[in-house]
């Protein structure tokens, strides 16, 4: 067991369970952040972005674990990294979707209004639509 094994271990994880969330969203066929929006990571990304993603986290993740975790260290780093990410994205995209810049900063508040956050309502408008 070796620094690099461990650290292989918690980056494939991490994003093995970053993939998640992009996968869902894109599969269906809601917009969502991703690092190729405007601005990055905060700005939503059109589904297949978010398919596209998704993708590459799994396989990234997979390649990255393919040996497996053969040790205890192996094992441990890999649950760090996994839940490490699940609270860091849980964090980011929840603020993001509530109107925030999650880990980019404070929130652009322009009506300077004191209390909780707007939600970010997200429909489809008229030239959406597809025909009837």
């Amino acid at each position: 067991m070796s620094v690099r094994s461990i650290l292989r271990s918690a980056v494939g994880a991490a994003l093995l369970v970053n993939a998640v969330p992009h996968g869902v969203r894109g599969v269906q066929g809601e917009p969502f952040p991703t690092p190729f929006a405007d601005p990055p990571g905060v700005g939503l990304s059109s589904p297949t972005v978010n398919v596209g993603w998704s993708a590459a986290n799994a396989v990234l993740g997979a390649l990255l674990l393919r040996r497996g975790t053969r040790s205890r260290g192996e094992i441990a780093a890999a649950a760090v990294g996994a839940i490490g990410m699940a609270a860091i994205i849980s964090y980011h995209f929840g603020d993001v979707m509530r109107g925030g810049r999650g880990l980019r900063g404070r929130r652009d508040r322009s009506n300077s209004e004191p209390g909780p956050p707007r939600a970010i309502v997200m429909t489809r408008t008229p030239s959406d639509a597809k025909p009837e």
